[in-house]
């Protein structure tokens, strides 16, 4: 087709790291002018079979004309972008488009990049960047024999089409994204960046970049550690200004070390480290831990460009970074044996994997998980979190075998939406117990950029709920809980026995079981204080083989008469043999005792050990944790219906037709009430009509029109929703009745309320709830609900759910509030229609959903009677989004 000779600006929104599919980055922007020569040099170290296959024909070399006409586009009608690694093209792909909505595209990948899935990467930006221009469909022609291209277009999830004519293949397909092509990219995402972690934490050559002679420094101390640990691989030193370190030979750099180095520990002065990132890139470094500090913890622009840099110089040169100010890693596998960190004593090989978000909480979060016995799989400090974080580890954990449970350490969420995705993933495999602080500040700790929330504490209490992950306060908790995890079976329902041979302890866990709800399985077993191990062994043999018991809680406080080691035999064989959860206070140590640890397995402890904690009460809290996620991941996934009388496109058209020539910085605009009722009829939800009026003569035409009864309210915003309803009058009758509530309104709130009042059919009775949704900045759509009324909103009595949400998910939000025996048909009232509040919930969040734009939405009040509901009131403020963490093409945050 002819131009359009429309030209855009340089579109820097297309630029985007990415990660290949074997764990790599690559940098991916538009093509420009001063691409020619990096053109050429890719060209020609093509294969003539690519340049074939591009081509159709021999090309050997690009004509001036050619790279001018390739490298200068529009950025509309003709698009182009390149993916470099350094400094060089590895792969290119342009659209042309043919018609208005129609484009013809092409891909070339560098023979020496081929296979590492840079063409699915590039077809979905390309694939974004057209839909952006208005571009609904691709064509492209391929040679029979190019099966890789063939292969792109057809794993792509999308709907294609093949033709074969004249010895060319001719594919087609829309470009609008299917639950497929979603699905084939989180999968390609969740491979590639579980790899990019694997190859971090299982490296086989390490160099430590910084390591000098003098004994107690960062780079020493790593050194020491991995000697210390075994590490499997090779180890090299690079320190420029020695010859030799701890019997080491030292290189000036990286590049001078003769055999591979997979990891870079970077431990040199913050001003420095970029230097070192360009020398690991000539060297072919695939990772970098950097525990330097001075970045963008310092919280000054210096330190926050500097880490900025070594982000994007290290993404650019095909490496991923921990840190920086990072503690360092641990890989506790016997084939790796990798400490790579600061700690003098790695833990002990386990089944748990740990990220820290905190270089700092290193040394503690090892020394705790040591004094409790626990063992790693593998141990992560981000520090930073500049590049690699828990989202990263999350994929990885997912798949490893040597890991059996997670614990997460934060001090923010990235990427919330993300987040929830992954964890809903792995927890319904493997538990997964975060915990997460600065929570009064959304949890932004110095340095960190991120947007702010207006969520409060509540809603991102919920986000963990949702997704099943394990919710815990306190360092000490997080490893209660863990421990837990990692060596018993999840129980199986609520019910719990207590045992033990303390009155006392005994009645301080019923106390506690029944304070956190649970269910008593009986009343609890005591044995006496001087029981002997035969004694525990029959009162514990009872519970493990009562079917209505699901957990046990042990108590075990030794008199001078009894030795512990008989009765922690006794627990121990017989808990483990039993299938059952147990917990257990034994000689009020924390941790799990060497007497309750099952037969070794190579692990410590090993699976079936039974924990101990110091209290009942702390031992019933991990224990409750344990119980509730088990509820969560018996629970049915659910689904999220297919809702008919839904129509996403006259509502996005509604919204953008409101917001043409707002600028992009302008404050929420609030839509008409009638716009706000029809953006809610495209998804399916009817608002009772309102009529405004400004005379009590137009009140009474409406009520006449309307049809009695009636309620008159004002509409002014600042006497709205009066705690003493002062601004509505109820149920009016007739014409009479109208005029009376006319004045009243005028005499009660002054002249100013008459002037502004709407008139509406008085609806049938029910309970006032609400549900509101909204786009937050940081953690995206948001649908709130809860009973109407003062007082629901001075106790905060309301539920959360991040769309998307499934038919179970608003099913337990309705459930959930503590006012639901209202709903429910309290003292004798006829219980409401569950069912159709739970609809509208799916519906209010399907539109927050698909309509960022959206960025507020209130309903209030809904009164949900015994056969349906009636929304009373809606009120929608739209505006620009600033974009969504989790949405469009795969790329590196």
């Amino acid at each position: 087709m002819e131009p359009s000779g429309t030209e855009a600006p340089y579109p820097s929104q297309w630029e985007a790291d990415v990660l290949l599919k074997d764990g790599g980055t690559a940098h991916l922007r538009p093509i420009r002018p001063d691409d020619a020569d990096r053109l050429h040099a890719f060209h020609n170290a093509q294969s003539e079979e690519s340049v074939y296959f591009r081509f159709f024909a021999a090309y050997p070399r690009l004509s001036d004309r050619d790279v001018h006409r390739f490298t200068h586009v529009d950025h509309v009608d003709r698009v182009a972008l390149v993916a470099t690694i350094g400094d060089d093209i590895v792969g290119v792909v342009r659209y042309d488009r043919i018609d208005g909505t129609e484009a013809e595209v092409a891909f070339n990948i560098s023979d020496a990049h081929q296979g590492r899935g840079l063409g699915s990467v590039l077809l979905e930006h390309i694939a974004a960047a057209a839909r952006e221009r208005g571009v609904e469909r691709f064509v492209a022609e391929v040679l029979p024999a190019n099966a890789r291209m063939i292969a792109v277009f057809e794993e792509a999830g999308y709907t294609v089409r093949r033709d074969y004519d004249d010895g060319i293949v001719s594919v087609e397909f829309g470009l609008a994204p299917t639950s497929s092509s979603l699905q084939v990219a989180r999968a390609r995402e969740h491979r590639a960046e579980a790899r990019s972690i694997e190859r971090l934490l299982r490296p086989t050559g390490v160099a430590v970049i910084g390591a000098s002679r003098a004994y107690r420094t960062v780079g020493r101390t790593v050194l020491r550690n991995l000697e210390a640990a075994g590490y499997s691989g090779e180890v090299y030193v690079v320190n420029p200004g020695a010859d030799e370190v701890a019997g080491h030979q030292a290189y000036p750099s990286v590049v001078d070390v003769p055999g591979q180095v997979d990891l870079a520990i970077v431990a040199v002065p913050a001003e420095a480290v970029n230097r070192v990132v360009l020398d690991c890139a000539a060297k072919g470094v695939v990772g970098l831990i950097v525990l330097s500090v001075g970045f963008a913890e310092k919280d000054t622009e210096e330190g926050r460009e500097r880490q900025r840099e070594l982000v994007r110089l290290a993404r650019a040169n095909g490496m991923r970074v921990i840190g920086p100010g990072s503690f360092g890693v641990v890989n506790t596998d016997p084939l790796v044996r990798l400490n790579a960190s600061l700690a003098p004593v790695p833990p002990s090989t386990g089944r748990i994997g740990m990220f820290s978000q905190s270089g700092a909480l290193g040394v503690a979060i090892l020394d705790g998980a040591a004094a409790r016995g626990l063992g790693m799989s593998t141990f992560v400090s981000a520090g930073n979190r500049a590049d690699v974080s828990g989202n990263d580890l999350l994929q990885y954990w997912q798949e490893d075998p040597a890991t059996a449970a997670v614990l997460l350490y934060m001090e923010s969420i990235g990427n919330p939406r993300k987040f929830t995705r992954l964890a809903r993933r792995v927890a319904r495999r493997k538990p997964l117990v975060a915990l997460r602080t600065g929570q009064s500040s959304q949890g932004v700790p110095v340095g960190h950029t991120l947007r702010e929330s207006r969520l409060p504490r509540e809603a991102v209490s919920a986000l963990f709920r949702q997704a099943g992950v394990i919710r815990v306060d306190t360092l000490g908790q997080l490893f209660d809980v863990g421990q837990l995890v990692a060596t018993q079976p999840l129980p199986s329902g609520d019910r719990v026995a207590v045992v033990g041979n303390s009155d006392a302890l005994n009645l301080l866990a019923v106390d506690a079981l029944q304070s956190w709800r649970m269910t008593l399985a009986g009343r609890p077993r005591s044995v006496r204080p001087e029981a002997t191990g035969e004694e525990f062994a029959s009162a514990l043999s009872g519970v493990f083989a009562d079917p209505e018991v699901d957990s046990v809680v042990a108590v075990f406080i030794p008199p001078l008469v009894t030795p512990g080691q008989d009765v922690a035999k006794v627990l121990g064989e017989l808990a483990q043999a039993s299938g059952k959860t147990v917990v257990s206070t034994f000689l009020g140590i924390r941790g799990v005792p060497e007497q309750l640890r099952a037969i070794p397995d190579g692990t410590m402890p090993p699976r079936g050990s039974v924990p101990s904690y110091p209290t009942p009460e702390e031992a019933v809290r991990a224990l409750v944790a344990a119980s509730r996620y088990a509820a969560w991941r018996r629970r049915p996934h659910g689904t999220v219906p297919d809702l008919p009388h839904r129509d996403p496109e006259a509502a996005r058209a509604l919204v953008e037709d409101r917001l043409a020539g707002q600028p992009e910085d302008a404050p929420p605009l609030r839509l008409s009430y009638a716009d706000a009722e029809e953006l809610l009829r495209a998804y399916g939800v009817e608002v009772e009509p309102s009529v405004f009026v400004t005379t009590v003569g137009e009140a009474v035409t409406a009520a006449r029109d309307l049809g009695y009864p009636v309620v008159l309210k004002t509409a002014v915003p600042g006497l709205r929703n009066r705690p003493d309803l002062s601004d509505v009058r109820l149920d009016l009758g007739d014409a009479t009745a109208l005029v009376r509530a006319w004045t009243e309104l005028r005499l009660t709130l002054g002249e100013e309320a008459v002037r502004d009042a709407m008139v509406q059919r008085m609806a049938p009775t029910g309970v006032p709830v609400v549900i509101t949704a909204l786009e937050d900045a940081l953690f995206g759509p948001v649908v709130s609900f809860g009973v109407g009324g003062v007082a629901t909103e001075v106790l905060g009595d309301r539920t959360y759910r991040f769309p998307p949400v499934t038919d179970v998910d608003v099913a337990d939000m309705v459930r959930s509030i503590r006012a639901f025996p209202l709903l429910a048909g309290y003292k004798g009232a006829d219980p409401v229609d569950l069912g159709a509040i739970e609809e509208l919930l799916l519906r209010v969040a399907r539109l927050i959903d698909d309509v960022p734009e959206v960025h507020e939405l209130v309903l209030d009040p809904v009164l949900a009677g015994p056969t349906g509901l009636t929304v009373i009131r809606a009120a929608v403020w739209v505006s620009r989004p600033s974009g969504r963490e989790d949405a469009g093409p795969r790329r590196l945050e």
